[in-house]
């Protein structure tokens, strides 16, 4: 199991796992692929995404079929480079889960995650999702609720 899966199961929280192949992450947005692949609405499945924001890190978790707004998430906010985020997160680029993450990183999930009774959220590996609902991920990853999506 991922250090992900094992973050939920020490919680106690309800949730499930969902499985999938055939997905290739040099696809144009594997995101919504990876929706695809598990018959789901792009907007209920949420990418993990690790920015520097004024010159530190932090982990802003949004829909699939949405990107995120740089302003909304701070000053002189870029995405990180790939090397970056999987070192400083433990996975590995199309697997960065928001969950049991090697050094925790403040965190910002998109309001519109909390329009669905339960979303996914990768697992902490490729071919692997976590569905759980928005109030279990905002409180297991302590993070903050804005609207970060464009």
């Amino acid at each position: 199991m991922t250090p992900a899966v094992e973050a939920a199961r020490r919680a106690g929280i309800e949730f499930r796992l969902h499985e999938y192949e055939g997905v290739d992450v040099a696809e144009g947005d594997y995101a919504v692929a990876v929706a695809r692949a598990l018959g789901r609405d792009p907007a209920q499945l949420f990418k993990t995404l690790v920015a520097s924001v004024a010159d530190s890190l932090r982990v802003f978790v949004v829909p699939a079929d949405r990107q995120l707004d740089l302003r909304a998430a701070g000053k002189r906010a870029l995405l990180a480079d790939r090397t970056v985020a999987e070192r400083t997160t433990g996975y590995v680029v199309g697997g960065i889960s928001p969950l049991g993450q090697r050094r925790r990183l403040p965190t910002t999930v998109d309001e519109s995650a909390l329009a669905w009774e339960t979303l996914l959220v990768s697992a902490g590996r490729r071919g692997l999702q976590i569905e759980l609902t928005p109030q279990d991920l905002v409180e297991l990853t302590g993070a903050t609720i804005a609207a970060v999506a464009v």
